[in-house]
């Protein structure tokens, strides 16, 4: 939906840098001009294994909080939700400052967050946000059916909670105006997939054209840490799938509600659901563990969740639809810090990437230069428990998966 983007030719012949971070995401990308600007005169090389913009940090929802929705809501452990809302709040500014400094755009608009829910269990949960909200200052509202359908424009909801400070933006923009902005002594390589990482005086990273050494390397690439051999006792890969519509008439797209609005599911396995754009609408659901699901499915599904909200509105297709991965944790906190010598890395977001990603690639990026072990982000985010060995890990997601589509109902 965007216009052709030129990518950076691929990593060729032998090359040198003191710092090598791997994989041009949210993370990577914060956590490279975070090093340029802490050694200005240092070389970096960010190393993508596809095109900017073509994986999941392109290809996700486009939502983006200046405070957290989840634990920053929380009553029971009113410091740590501090501690999570100052390193969002940080992350949020962080991107705020790389669009106005380099004028790129990303469609960001100020529409609030809605949390809907579909059965009693999810508006328990959004009950409980709403008392978060009040405890923490949040500026919201509360809404009942009647105020989700004036929103929506679909009376499936029975009630919800919209904070005030939510956002929408166009995720692929975002990444790739980070990507075409980054400061000098940074060296971007496209297509550039890392095809082993060797230790020996310096880091020793191969790609198919390239052979590049380092005094320090990042792994950012998420649930594809494990193909480097780390922390598979820690993660476990998750497909999930959304589509778009066509374009709507303009009498149709009148019966999605307010202009701009996005909505989360107050159960994790529910359908994210946003209006792109003026005349499109996007749904995001279904998981699949460790591989993908069939793209027909995937389509069966995604136009089921949409149609059973807006039935006036079966007539209308979608257009695109995709998968892609994420990578969750068993206590949802992430795996971050150092991996070896001069080795770090950072994964499972568990789904809330854009803004999580930013700061823990710019705290990554201060660790290495400053020695500081950045204690805040493991005193807001805790770390991630270890996860069964295989095959108790699949049954064990497959039993709990069941237990909780059980659980989400109607939040589908």
């Amino acid at each position: 939906m965007l216009p052709t983007r030129a990518p950076k030719p691929p990593a060729r012949g032998t090359l040198s840098a003191r710092h090598v971070v791997v994989g041009a995401g949210y993370t990577g990308l914060a956590a490279a001009r975070r090093l340029a600007e802490l050694a200005p005169q240092a070389e970096i090389i960010v190393l993508e294994g596809t095109e900017v913009g073509e994986g999941s940090s392109g290809r996700n929802s486009g939502f983006a909080n200046p405070r957290d929705s989840k634990i920053g809501l929380s009553l029971a452990q009113m410091d740590r939700a501090e501690r999570v809302n100052a390193l969002t709040a940080e992350g949020f500014a962080t991107l705020l400052s790389a669009m106005e400094t380099h004028g790129f755009d990303c469609d960001l608009e100020r529409v609030g967050r809605i949390t809907g829910a579909a059965t009693e269990p999810g508006a328990k949960k959004v009950r409980g946000m709403i008392e978060g909200a009040a405890a923490h200052g949040f500026e919201h509202v509360a809404l009942d059916a009647k105020g989700m359908e004036a929103v929506t424009g679909s009376g499936y909801y029975r009630c919800g909670i919209r904070t005030a400070e939510g956002y929408l933006l166009q995720p692929a923009k975002l990444v790739r105006g980070l990507a075409d902005s980054l400061p000098g002594n940074v060296r971007l390589f496209e297509n550039s997939t890392v095809m082993s990482l060797e230790r020996g005086r310096l880091w020793m990273l191969k790609t198919p054209e390239a052979t590049i050494t380092a005094e320090t390397v990042i792994l950012a690439t998420n649930p594809a840490i494990k193909h480097f051999g780390y922390w598979r006792d820690g993660i476990v890969t998750i497909y999930t799938f959304a589509g778009i519509t066509e374009a709507m008439s303009e009498a149709d797209a009148a019966k999605l509600g307010e202009p701009a609005w996005g909505l989360l599911p107050a159960h994790r396995l529910g359908s994210t659901l946003r209006r792109v754009e003026k005349d499109r609408f996007l749904v995001r659901s279904l998981y699949s563990y460790e591989k993908p699901v069939a793209r027909a499915e995937a389509r069966r599904v995604l136009t089921d969740n949409f149609h059973r909200r807006f039935p006036a509105l079966k007539h209308v297709a979608l257009e695109h639809v995709w998968g892609g991965t994420t990578a969750l944790t068993m206590n949802g906190s992430p795996r971050w810090g150092k991996l070896d010598e001069n080795l770090y890395g950072s994964a499972g977001c568990n789904g809330s990437g854009v803004v999580k990603g930013t700061i823990l690639g710019k705290r990554l990026a201060e660790t290495i230069i400053t020695g500081d072990p950045q204690a805040d982000v493991t005193s807001a985010y805790g770390s991630a428990n270890r996860i069964a060995p295989e095959p108790f890990r699949r049954l064990g997601f497959h039993l709990v998966s069941a237990l909780e589509r059980r659980r989400c109902g109607l939040e589908r």
